[in-house]
């Protein structure tokens, strides 16, 4: 019968205070999906992806699609439309350099994403617009009232 063991945290396996510490800390970045250790400086991603902040409305006119995109600008995002497909796609490079009493700390991030969503058939492409504010992208799709809209509720057979 397999057994499994708990997870034990350096401050288990060294009762000393900077044992203590230092098992906080990893905790600390273990709550937030960060790395193991303080100490490690290697490469790290922030994700942009708006997966969960995504949402569109269907209005009298229009249909309305929002995004959150937290971090980023207007020059950060691309916005393309091929046939009946919307892409959302940006990109996000930070770097940032502190010094302080001898030492640097060099932070580099990036992150990418790309979303695409099937655009309901009555929208009139040319109409589309977009609007970046506070983090939130804003696209509204203006209906054409010459399409009608093809949906019919489909029966279970038992």
């Amino acid at each position: 019968m397999n057994q499994i063991t708990p997870k034990t945290t350096l401050s288990e396996r060294t009762p000393s205070p900077m044992g203590w510490l230092r098992g906080e800390i990893d905790r600390l970045f273990d709550d937030l999906g960060g790395t193991r250790s303080l100490f490690d400086f290697g490469p790290r991603s922030f994700n942009l992806a708006p997966n969960r902040a995504i949402e569109m409305k269907e209005g009298d006119k229009d249909y309305r699609l929002t995004a959150e995109l937290p971090g980023l600008s207007e020059k950060d995002v691309t916005i393309d439309l091929a046939d009946d497909m919307l892409t959302i796609s940006g990109e996000k490079k930070e770097d940032q350099e502190h010094k302080s009493d001898g030492y640097v700390l060099s932070e580099r991030r990036y992150g990418a994403f790309r979303r695409q969503i099937t655009i309901p058939n009555d929208v009139e492409p040319a109409k589309i617009e977009a609007r970046f504010a506070n983090g939130v992208l804003t696209i509204v799709m203006p209906k054409d009232g010459k399409t009608a809209t093809r949906t019919r509720r489909i029966e279970i057979a038992s």
